[in-house]
């Protein structure tokens, strides 16, 4: 799916300092959602390929 999960939002919030203006490290990130600071760096990474692939497609829509 190319929209973001509840999880993917929560994270990208944390790492990028959406919610409470804090950027959260990998590590605080992991640790908030059980998970390895790698497993929240597949996450992220995922979840910002959607972000782009969406950009791209509206692009492509706006233009037809």
């Amino acid at each position: 799916s190319s929209e973001l999960t509840p999880r993917e939002l929560k994270i990208l919030g944390m790492r990028f300092g959406l919610d409470d203006g804090v950027m959260h490290t990998l590590e605080e990130t992991g640790e908030e959602f059980g998970v390895t600071r790698e497993r929240i760096r597949q996450i992220q990474a995922k979840a910002l390929e959607k972000l782009r692939r969406h950009k791209e497609l509206k692009k492509v829509e706006d233009y037809y």
